[in-house]
C-alpha cells in the first residue's frame, strides 16, 4: 500500500472557520469593493484603512459585523503565514497563539478598528517581534 503525502501540512481543527471567514470575506471585497489582499504584512495597510473608511462613512456595525470578522480572520491568517502561529479555540471565541506563546486577538482587534481603537496592522507588527 502506497501512502499519499500532501505538500501541506493539515491544519488545526481550530483554523476551519476562521480561515472560511477570511475567504470569504476576501472573494467578496475583490468583487464588490475591489479590494485585493494578498496576506502580506503590508496588505494590512490596505485593510485598515477599508475599516476606517467603513467608520468615516456611519456604517452600523450590524452591516459591517460579519466583514469585520472575515477582516480579522485574514489579519490572523497574515501572521500564521509568516510566524508559524496557529489558531486557537475555546468557547466560540478565537485566538492567534504564536510561537512564543502569545496569545492575539485579531478578531476582536478589527472591531477595535471599526470604533476608531485598534490596527490590525499595528497587531500583526507587535505579533511579528520576536
Amino acid at each position: 500500500m502506497t501512502r499519499t503525502t500532501h505538500p501541506f501540512p493539515a491544519r488545526p481543527q481550530a483554523a476551519a472557520k476562521p480561515v472560511r471567514w477570511a475567504a470569504d470575506t476576501l472573494s467578496a471585497l475583490r468583487e464588490g469593493a475591489r479590494l485585493y489582499l494578498d496576506h502580506s504584512a503590508q496588505s494590512l495597510w490596505r485593510v485598515d484603512r477599508f475599516i476606517e473608511d467603513l467608520r468615516a462613512e456611519d456604517t452600523p456595525y450590524p452591516a459591517v459585523e460579519h466583514v469585520l470578522r472575515g477582516l480579522g480572520a485574514y489579519a490572523g491568517e497574515v501572521l500564521v503565514r509568516h510566524t508559524g502561529a496557529e489558531w486557537w479555540t475555546a468557547g466560540g471565541d478565537h485566538w492567534i497563539r504564536t510561537p512564543d506563546g502569545r496569545l492575539w486577538d485579531p478578531v476582536d482587534e478589527a472591531r477595535r478598528c471599526f470604533g476608531g481603537h485598534g490596527s490590525l496592522r499595528l497587531l500583526c507588527r507587535d505579533a511579528m517581534r520576536t
